[in-house]
């Protein structure tokens, strides 16, 4: 029996980890059991059961005296004879398990509470973004205006009170990079907020979104983006694209899109976009245009100080910052941007066009630098900014040479038509950002 006994605590150590306490108990029990294999395997199955047990006075009352060995242990002191039996005490174990369990799903799921808790708290509401962006402060006052308005004809639904037809539909014009996208966006957002919208999304699309190249076709490529935008707003750049002249798509797409103004009218959002006089055209070129968007929301283009306000948000959301001397060349800079801008300016992605120019230009310098520091990293040098004044002065000496008629008049280079000027071109951002 010697030998299976130590053969056995030995395993049974090895495997669970016991202590010198614990291996002397299991010996012991070994010893009364005489060498009767039923009840050794009846131990180390209950062994089994309670491997999880800590302290050798818990391992120790979970094995009570097994029936014929002749012994049992002489309970002394102050000791407790109520021993339960085995079913009563695993039982009981397997109670206080579930109990844990059940209480570190309950943390679990405060822990998660709290948190979309503050993550609801954190989030801003649709004003609280409009009145943190740069400038645009008539359009402000308009958007305000206009959100009260449908606010109390809301209310005035719910209370049981009549309405009165408010079209939601808007124009926004204005050159490039003035807000549109971003203000459309924050738009969405605050109808979702009083309840006029209940998704609040923004589609975007253009012409390319819409138009198809063959017959039938566009009409179910339009479809698919109202689809989208049911219960937010459908987003259109550039939509007097959509009304060229001769025989094409784009009337269909029209088309399409007012019959689902019409049809989806309680839930569903069209805002147009573009350059004022072109976007005036086109409205003004379809009676069910006309009657459906009556609302027109003008972008000024940008003062000197709000763009350098804009630059000054780019650095900090990157985590760059300025020399004093480099600042100053921005100011400077960004002053003659304005003073010399053309009739489509393009606003917040001139400046952004600016400030990846600049750290580009400082990638550059920094690549020459053996080990540059996290300070060389983020700080943008005058030589950084000087860098692409040369160019630009350099491609002013091109300009003086070859783009001037004899009488020192500068020929004309942008298209007349504002959809084929190249800024139209530039990627769609969040213009203010």
């Amino acid at each position: 029996m010697g030998d299976i006994k130590d053969v056995i605590t030995d395993v049974y150590k090895d495997f669970y980890g016991v202590d010198k306490e614990v291996d002397d108990v299991i010996r012991r029990k070994m010893e009364e059991m005489a060498g009767d294999a039923a009840k050794v395997n009846d131990l180390l199955s209950r062994l089994e059961q309670q491997n999880l047990l800590k302290t050798t006075q818990e391992l120790v009352s979970s094995l009570p005296g097994l029936e014929g060995t002749g012994r049992s242990e002489e309970p002394g002191p102050g000791k407790n004879t109520d021993k339960k039996p085995d079913g009563e005490n695993t039982a009981a174990q397997e109670n206080k398990g579930a109990e844990a369990d059940k209480a570190e799903a309950e943390k679990a799921e405060a822990e998660k509470a709290d948190a979309g808790k503050k993550a609801v708290k954190e989030e801003k509401s649709g004003m609280e973004e409009l009145n943190e962006l740069i400038g645009l402060d008539k359009l402000k006052e308009d958007v305000t205006e206009l959100v009260n308005l449908m606010k109390a004809q809301k209310m005035r639904e719910e209370h049981g009170l009549k309405t009165v037809p408010v079209s939601k539909h808007l124009v926004f014009t204005g050159n490039p990079g003035t807000g549109k996208t971003t203000v459309a966006r924050i738009l969405a957002k605050l109808y979702r907020e009083i309840g006029v919208l209940s998704k609040g999304q923004l589609i975007e699309v253009d012409r390319s979104g819409l138009v198809a190249g063959y017959i039938g076709q566009t009409a179910l490529k339009t479809q698919e983006k109202i689809q989208e935008a049911l219960g937010g707003i459908l987003f259109i750049d550039e939509a007097y694209a959509l009304a060229k002249d001769g025989n094409d798509f784009g009337q269909e797409a029209i088309d399409t899109i007012l019959k689902a103004m019409e049809d989806n009218r309680d839930d569903f959002v069209v805002i147009v976009a573009g350059y004022t006089v072109p976007m005036e055209a086109f409205i003004n070129s379809n009676p069910g245009l006309k009657s459906r968007f009556n609302k027109y929301f003008f972008f000024e283009d940008y003062t000197v100080e709000e763009l350098i306000g804009i630059f000054g948000l780019q650095c900090r959301k990157y985590d760059y910052v300025l020399s004093a001397d480099a600042e100053k060349l921005i100011r400077d800079k960004i002053g003659e941007m304005v003073e010399n801008k053309g009739e489509n300016f393009a606003n917040a992605r001139e400046v952004r066009n600016l400030f990846e120019t600049i750290i580009t230009d400082q990638a550059t310098r920094l690549a020459a630098m053996e080990s540059p520091s996290a300070e060389d990293l983020k700080t943008i040098l005058p030589e950084d900014v000087l860098r692409d004044g040369m160019q630009a002065d350099s491609g002013k000496r091109e300009e003086t040479s070859e783009d001037h008629d004899g009488n020192g008049a500068q020929k004309e280079k942008a298209s007349a038509d504002p959809a084929e000027n190249s800024m139209e071109k530039v990627d769609e951002q969040p213009e203010n950002v």
